[in-house]
């Protein structure tokens, strides 16, 4: 059983900063892949940034010099800093963890909502 917990979601102005969370019930260093995702209503859920267990990242183009994903092992922890947010950011963000050995799995997290006003 893997369980994921965001928090940090709410309601900002345009311009304006949220850091969320995501809270993993084992050590983030059993997962091959950790990354947040996005998804409004009527929409597909999309990639927003991923980070390896070797700490390499990757960021959509739409969230690039503006948002970074890093990670406290220690905590068991990782986190999306979101800057600048523009009103076109707002959605519920998911946390997801991969896991390729033993066996194949994916996580998800509840989601938490991001709203940015104009």
């Amino acid at each position: 059983q893997v369980q994921l917990v965001e928090s940090g979601g709410g309601l900002v102005q345009a311009g304006g900063s949220l850091r969320l969370s995501c809270a993993a019930s084992e050590s983030t260093l059993r997962f091959n892949v950790m990354g947040w995702y996005r998804q409004v209503p009527g929409n597909q859920r999309e990639l927003v940034a991923a980070i390896g267990n070797g700490g390499g990242t990757s960021y959509a183009d739409s969230v690039k010099g503006r948002f970074t994903i890093s990670r406290d092992n220690a905590k068991n922890t990782v986190y999306l800093q979101m800057n600048s947010l523009k009103p076109e950011d707002t959605a519920v963000y998911y946390c997801n963890a991969e896991r390729y050995y033993p066996l194949m799995g994916a996580y998800w997290g509840q989601g938490t909502q991001v709203t940015v006003s104009s």
